[in-house]
């Protein structure tokens, strides 16, 4: 009745002091926004909605969900798979391989990094929504209830005619007036807390960013790592379809990565990239060659070359198979077969 009354402005109702009204605010404030980066964190962890619903019924059930392969896991053992298929011996099947193992890392890298998160960030999160912010929303109806009672035994003083009625009334306004002030003490209490609710929600933040700078410079390692590996085979075969042969293609040209394209080089690559090298190689003359891509030496046995420029080239017995000798005026050094085109 005091509630309806309230509602239709026909009974005043006591309002509860400022610090408190801005206590409650900051708490709903609070527990607002926690949800929201609570639920777009999850999102962000696992994109895939289905799979989310289905941890979420696993967890609700206390069972383990069943272990599936993530996205870059599966995209990685395709590409083993196909790399298998095509023939580890090959330039793309080696590649392929190699790729599909580094997909599997970074898929490691992921569930780490959602488990890290889970743990350190999401986990305190809900309990602050499932925990504490439940007790405070119990406790602050409560204090409605006692408010209530409150005013209504207040109107009921104010009706009062006969003296009798009006010493109840005023007995009952006065245990009711210290129930209600000792609920608002309670929720004042609870309500405080909320500052240190912010400080440890504070250090699970500074975790879930540690989680993910560990994660992202695994990945940038990871693909580093490949891209140099990648970078150890010809660019021939690194070169788009829809280019010419003449496009150089951007790949990190360390030394020892240079050094170590014979090891990764299928041996029948080298007459597919350039017809006439084992005639050249049996032979003891010389020939023309036009340089597809820049190389830098690696050190001061090798020729430094410039893509398009023409130089000679010819084979010394004993040399290994995946280098020729090369000749620019009086500037002579090894230079790699890869990085040639044989002219008529």
């Amino acid at each position: 009745l005091q509630f309806t009354e309230e509602k239709l402005g026909q009974a005043e109702k006591t309002e509860l002091d400022a610090h408190l009204e801005n206590l409650l605010s900051k708490a709903e404030c609070t527990k607002l926004w926690t949800e929201k980066i609570m639920k777009q964190t999850e999102v962000l962890l696992q994109p895939n909605p289905n799979a989310r619903i289905e941890e979420f019924v696993y967890e609700k059930l206390d069972r383990k969900a069943p272990s599936r392969m993530n996205n870059p896991e599966l995209l990685g053992q395709y590409m083993i798979d196909a790399g298998n298929e095509f023939g580890p011996g090959t330039a793309y099947g080696n590649a392929l391989i190699k790729c599909g193992e580094t997909q599997k890392r970074i898929g490691t890298a992921d569930r780490e990094l959602i488990q890290t998160s889970a743990i350190n960030f999401l986990t305190p999160l809900r309990n602050f929504i499932e925990g504490d912010y439940k007790t405070i929303t119990k406790e602050r109806k409560l204090l409605q209830n006692k408010r209530l009672d409150l005013d209504a035994a207040k109107t009921r003083l104010k009706k009062a005619k006969v003296a009798e009625a009006r010493a109840a009334s005023e007995q009952e306004v006065r245990i009711t007036q210290s129930e209600f002030d000792r609920q608002a003490e309670i929720t004042r209490l609870l309500l405080e807390g909320i500052s240190s609710t912010h400080a440890h929600h504070l250090r699970c933040l500074n975790d879930f960013v540690e989680a993910q700078m560990t994660y992202y410079a695994q990945c940038y390692q990871y693909m580093l790592d490949l891209q140099k590996q990648l970078g150890s085979f010809p660019s021939t075969f690194l070169s788009n379809n829809n280019q010419s042969s003449t496009t150089p293609v951007q790949s990190v040209s360390t030394p020892s990565v240079l050094a170590s394209a014979s090891a990764s080089l299928p041996s029948v690559s080298n007459s597919i990239i350039t017809p006439g090298l084992s005639e050249l190689k049996s032979s003891s003359g010389s020939r023309k060659a036009r340089v597809l891509y820049d190389y830098d030496a690696a050190n001061s046995s090798e020729l430094s070359l410039l893509a398009d420029e023409v130089i000679t080239v010819y084979s010394i017995p004993g040399m290994d198979s995946d280098w020729l000798m090369g000749e620019r005026g009086n500037q002579k050094g090894k230079v790699p077969i890869t990085y040639l085109e044989l002219l008529n």
